[in-house]
């Protein structure tokens, strides 16, 4: 998955990149919500043949709704022509179709278009205009822009710089779900930035930002338990979440569970495994002299076992890679 970041992110350097970077695609329109069986409208064909894979099929559906004026289906065309998803991508076809949406009220093609602006898709540069279309969306509930927006105001980006407005903004976001912006105020809470410190506050969202996989949480999270900052000391769980992080990738997981493993603190002391880790972490970029030095200390045996390990994990990784 790309991280490719369309923003400096020099006010807030722990933060994770804004929603539209991390995919470089934007996201599937909402589902219908849900209506009492008395104004239940009919089964919204288009969206579910979308969400099986029958793209063609969304197509033709989505053609019928938004003749009818329907804001989802335009938001949805605008989606298959951006994706070439049973059609050929074509950008300036789905502007046209994300633009439909957005007249007619539709705040996930306003966020859709505000992407393409910061994006330079389909002739749009207009980052002044996409800033507006993300205050618009955010006003009408769209989380993803209101978590978007809150980072152009940490950064005084396209908007004068405003701590609290992007830690409100971030605020609205989290409530609504959203694990990015959940991890993001948890750390202005951990920084009193913009909010008054709070490490329990920040703890509490590292929590449920973990819970929903937001990687960066998870190692925070982890580390906070370990530490017993914010939460309860628990280094067992700490252990655990940190192999889950690890697993996935987190050079500074994996390397916080090399040294749960050489201490024996919230696992078992295991060198083999240790090292192994310590190889893979280094392999990510995440150096320890500490670690260093308990390698050079183990057997031969210990570290060619452990070697051996690191390379089947790190050659399984890198065919899982598209």
């Amino acid at each position: 998955m790309s991280r490719r970041r369309l923003f400096a992110t020099v006010a807030l350097l722990t933060l994770s990149a804004p929603a539209f970077a991390q995919t470089g695609k934007v996201p599937p329109p909402a589902a219908p919500e849900a209506a009492t069986p008395a104004n239940r409208p009919p089964v919204d064909l288009a969206y579910g043949a979308y969400q099986r894979g029958y793209y063609l099929t969304a197509f033709r559906r989505a053609t019928e709704s938004a003749a009818k004026n329907d804001p989802a289906a335009m938001t949805l065309l605008g989606e298959l022509y951006s994706q070439g998803l049973g059609v050929p991508r074509d950008d300036k076809k789905a502007a046209e179709w994300y633009r439909l949406g957005a007249q007619h009220g539709d705040p996930n093609a306003m966020f859709a278009l505000a992407m393409f602006a910061f994006q330079d898709r389909a002739g749009m540069t207009d980052r002044t205009e996409g800033t507006r279309l993300l205050e618009k969306a955010a006003k009408l509930g769209n989380s993803l822009s209101s978590y978007d927006l809150g980072l152009l105001y940490l950064q005084g980006r396209e908007v004068p710089q405003d701590f609290e407005h992007a830690a409100a903004l971030f605020d609205t976001a989290a409530k609504a779900g959203n694990p990015e912006a959940q991890y993001a105020l948890a750390t202005m809470y951990k920084e009193g930035r913009g909010v008054p410190k709070d490490l329990s506050r920040a703890a509490l969202l590292l929590a449920k930002a973990s819970i929903a996989g937001n990687l960066d949480a998870m190692v925070e999270f982890a580390i906070a338990q370990f530490n017993g900052t914010g939460t309860t000391k628990d280094e067992a769980a700490a252990a655990q979440l940190f192999l889950k992080a690890a697993r996935r990738g987190s050079a500074i997981a994996q390397d916080r569970l090399a040294r749960i493993l050489m201490a024996g603190r919230g696992l078992p002391a295991n060198p083999t495994e240790a090292v192994k880790w310590h190889i893979i972490a280094k392999e990510g970029g995440a150096s320890d002299p500490d670690l260093d030095i308990f390698v050079s200390k183990q057997s031969q045996a210990v570290r060619d076992a452990a070697e051996k390990a690191a390379k089947k994990w790190l050659s399984t990784l890198t065919a899982l890679k598209p």
